[in-house]
């Protein structure tokens, strides 16, 4: 039989669904993510205690005394083992998928039990569904959604589907046929007889799949684990994969205590809903004649009182602690301002150790940072895709070839922080005639013909099975068994205390070779390649989304004897406690956080007059937004406070005027704002021009032909519907206009200048744009319109918008005596035309009410800007 292949067009409809339904995954990926994260929120919410002290009162409420005690101590327990957090990500996890598969299995189990060929036709799928490997679910999870808690819970709801389609199915064909005809034949509407005969009695036999549903969607806790969700399977997969016996035992301990706690209550939730469950709980109490306390079931009212009551105690001491901690943080100036970074690893020590250590480092900064730990396609995949930020374990060229092959156009390489490295085969140094590659050949025997290899999916695993094998002639005398780097070790030391023969994969650095006595065996053939660099690689766009680290990313070295002194470091500290290594090794290595991670602008120091309170205004032009929050991020990096007031330009003047606002860096002089400073000046101080030459224009879009100048308008109103579109009427630009600019091109009567704000110009000239129609709009250069728009300014040949002004800082009369150290500042403040456009630009991006963010991003990527604009000795 000729070999049948359709999984090359199982790829071509994963292609193609990628594709063209991105924006139906990126929809249910932003709904699952926030039914997770809304859950997740409630139940991490609260004092460990308290939420454990609820789950009891469930406990008592469903099944008595002595069920209540044993929940909170098994809470207690996951608590007192710093697993709480882990904890309640998992049950969240487990609520939306139990939540969205009930929904789904119940109606659809009623529908198969009405309706012969629908079960028919449903069988086969359930069987499909149920006996799939749940791993496979993963992987169009992973492409279509990310890494993260998405796929984590569709996998979760297509294997835990079928038991509750089955068994509400089932529920309802055992309700005998003759309750059924009796209720038809007393004229019971279909609708009646499914809701008040056929649902209740079946309730039992639901409840029961509705048991197998959560029970199941428990048991996938560590396939989500791979997939980067999070929760209890996360720590579950780390030991597996690194061999930490400790830690998934009492991983194991945490995911048990919630299996049982959730079985007996959705068990005996059974007898609250059904009227079988409480005609049987009510013989049970009554049959009962020693310890009676201990059946015991308060009334529904009174354990919802101690729910609420808990809760509202919970919820106060959250809200408390926020206000705490959201006050240390506004004590505190930081780089990262709280920002969030996703680091993954494999984990390899050199991924551990640079993981953690960069975990730590960005903590130290002002980051978020959170960590994930996946496989090497995951994690390639998630970075790609933007879920994971970037990886410190990329080893190229050769070992993740195919991982960069396939993902490079959606990743930045950062750079190598490390290297050369080696991939080698190891054996210990007391195999004796074993020396090089070559010499195992013959030698299977002796190694069971076995080679003991990491993670499948390494870089280093293809390798070794395409190229080195082949090269000395091994293929077929030993086979490379796949495990993880965690039970290689295990096995090469197994094998050491025994003094068996063993041969393994191994790569320089590595600590395991100052723990034993090993050999590396030569390549003469060189099959494994040239030594490799290990590299960071982040996912495109991080350079603009962090700057400051993709910076520090991009200068970060260790070398030889700081990467295994930190790996050393780190194993000591022990499993679950890499982050404590790191700190332990940094105290040993003072110093290294700021050769690492400077400060952007070097460390933030105070000015002669820090406290002092800084009034700024500015009206809502592009440049004066922008100069305005950068300015006020300096001051507060120089330890001055600051105000920001909007105001259009006549009351921003008075109010400077009258020293109610001490500084404004928007005055266009000597003609935009003439009549102001005219009038104002003698209440005012001009620090100077920060930038200049300016231009007042009218534009048009380049596609509205023959208009190249403001001689051209003349004649052509109707082809713009008689109307220039302008900004704030009080605008100076609007005055010139108005007054001298249509006076001088004979353009008064035919055009009338529309005033309006300066967004609302832009939204005009951007929806005459999309529809390709002529418009002219009242522009100024500098402008991020220009840039992102292919526009036309119009000529003025006689010289009727004046000529090109400065950008000037002006402030109120006594500014110099009040801030004599700014006053300096300022009046060396300059910036230029790229400088402005692209501080813009990041404004623009960062959106409205982000504008102090979005300015910080840019002085982030411009590290000697502070120090450019406020020097201070010392």
């Amino acid at each position: 039989m000729p070999r049948f292949t359709f999984g090359s067009w199982v790829e071509d409809a994963v292609d193609w669904l990628q594709s063209n339904l991105t924006w139906i995954f990126d929809f249910i990926k932003t709904v699952l993510g926030g039914m997770y994260d809304g859950v997740n929120a409630v139940l991490s919410g609260g004092e460990p205690l308290l939420m454990a002290g609820i789950f009891a009162v469930l406990a008592f409420w469903l099944r008595g005394v002595v069920p209540a005690v044993l929940t909170f101590v098994g809470f207690a327990l996951i608590d007192s083992l710093a697993l709480w957090d882990e904890a309640m990500g998992t049950l969240s996890l487990v609520i939306v998928a139990a939540v969205i598969t009930i929904v789904i299995a119940v109606p659809t189990g009623i529908w198969a039990a009405r309706n012969s060929r629908v079960s028919a036709t449903l069988r086969p799928v359930l069987d499909v569904m149920q006996t799939m490997p749940a791993f496979v679910y993963l992987i169009p999870g992973v492409m279509f959604f990310g890494v993260g808690v998405t796929p984590g819970v569709i996998a979760t709801i297509v294997f835990a589907m079928p038991p509750g389609v089955r068994m509400t199915e089932l529920g309802i064909r055992q309700v005998d046929g003759e309750l059924v005809e009796a209720a038809e034949a007393f004229g019971t509407t279909p609708k009646d007889t499914l809701t008040r005969v056929q649902l209740p009695l079946a309730l039992p036999t639901i409840m029961a799949g509705i048991n197998q549903v959560i029970m199941l969607a428990l048991s996938m806790v560590v396939i989500g684990g791979m997939a980067g969700a999070g929760g209890l399977g996360e720590k579950v997969y780390a030991a597996i994969t690194q061999l930490q016996v400790g830690l998934a035992a009492e991983s194991g301990i945490a995911v048990v205590i919630l299996a049982m706690y959730l079985d007996r209550m959705t068990g005996a939730l059974n007898e609250r809903v059904s009227p079988l469950g409480r005609r049987a709980a009510a013989k049970v109490a009554a049959g009962a004649r020693r310890l009676r306390f201990t059946h015991y079931k308060p009334g529904t009212a009174i354990a919802m009182t101690g729910v609420v009551v808990l809760a509202l105690i919970a919820g106060g001491l959250n809200i408390a602690g926020s206000s705490d901690s959201k006050a240390s943080q506004a004590d505190s100036s930081n780089v990262g301002d709280g920002q969030k970074i996703n680091l993954g690893y494999i984990p390899w020590d050199e991924g551990i150790a640079s993981t953690f250590l960069w975990k730590e480092i960005l903590e130290q900064r002002g980051y978020e940072a959170g960590v994930t730990q996946l496989d090497a396609g995951p994690l390639y995949s998630g970075v790609a895709r933007g879920d994971i930020d970037f990886q410190t374990d990329a080893w190229l060229p050769t070992t993740h070839k195919d991982y960069w092959d396939k993902y490079s156009d959606d990743l930045e390489d950062l750079g190598s922080w490390y290297g050369p490295t080696s991939l080698e085969l190891t054996v210990p140094s007391y195999v004796k005639g074993i020396d090089s590659l070559a010499d195992l050949k013959g030698q299977g025997k002796k190694f069971n013909g076995k080679i003991i290899g990491i993670e499948a999916s390494a870089g280093m695993m293809g390798t070794l099975n395409k190229k080195v094998l082949k090269e000395y002639g091994l293929e077929g005398e030993y086979e490379v068994v796949s495990s993880s780097t965690s039970s290689m070790l295990a096995e090469l030391n197994a094998s050491i205390k025994k003094k068996e023969p063993v041969v393994v994969t191994l790569w320089s650095p590595h600590w395991a070779y100052g723990a034993h006595d090993l050999k590396k065996l030569k390549d003469p053939k060189g099959a494994w390649g040239k030594g490799e660099d290990v590299h960071t690689v982040a996912h495109k766009g991080f350079a603009k989304k962090a700057p400051a680290v993709a910076d520090w990313l991009k200068n970060f070295k260790l070398t030889e004897k700081q990467l295994t002194s930190l790996e050393n470091e780190i194993q000591k500290a022990g499993q679950g406690k890499e982050q404590d290594g790191v700190r332990s090794w940094l105290k040993k290595n003072p110093g290294l956080v700021d050769q690492l991670a400077p400060p952007p602008g070097g460390a933030k120091k105070d000015g002669k007059d820090a406290g002092k309170t800084v009034n700024l205004g500015y009206f809502p032009w592009d440049e004066a937004i922008a100069s305005t929050y950068l300015w006020q991020n300096v001051l507060e990096d120089r330890g001055y406070k600051t105000t920001v007031k909007q105001l259009d330009p006549g009351p921003l003047y008075t109010g400077l005027a009258q020293g109610q606002l001490d500084v404004q860096f928007d005055s266009w002089l000597p003609t935009t704002h003439k009549d102001y400073w005219d009038k104002y000046k003698d209440n005012l101080t001009d620090l100077g021009s920060w930038y200049g030459p300016t231009s007042l224009e009218l534009t048009v879009p380049s596609y509205v032909k023959g208009i190249d100048s403001l001689a051209d308008l003349k004649g052509q109103g109707k082809k713009f519907n008689g109307k220039i579109i302008g900004i704030e009427s009080s605008a100076g630009m609007m005055g010139t206009l108005n007054k001298k600019v249509l006076k001088e091109y004979g353009l008064e009567g035919e055009y009338e200048v529309v005033s309006s704000s300066t967004s609302s110009m832009l939204a005009e000239l951007n929806r005459s744009i999309k529809k390709k129609e002529p418009v002219v709009v009242t522009l100024w250069s500098p402008h991020w319109a220009y840039g992102a728009n292919d526009l036309k300014k119009l000529d003025d040949p006689k010289g009727a918008w004046g000529k090109g002004e400065q950008i000037h800082t002006v402030a109120k009369k006594d500014f110099g005596k009040d801030f004599p150290e700014l006053t300096g500042w300022l009046k060396d403040f300059k910036l230029s035309e790229a400088q402005l456009a692209s501080l813009e630009v990041e404004l623009q991006k960062g959106g409205a009410g982000k504008e102090k963010e979005s300015a910080r991003r840019w002085m982030d990527a411009n590290p000697d800007v502070v120090e450019k604009m406020a020097p201070v000795a010392g």
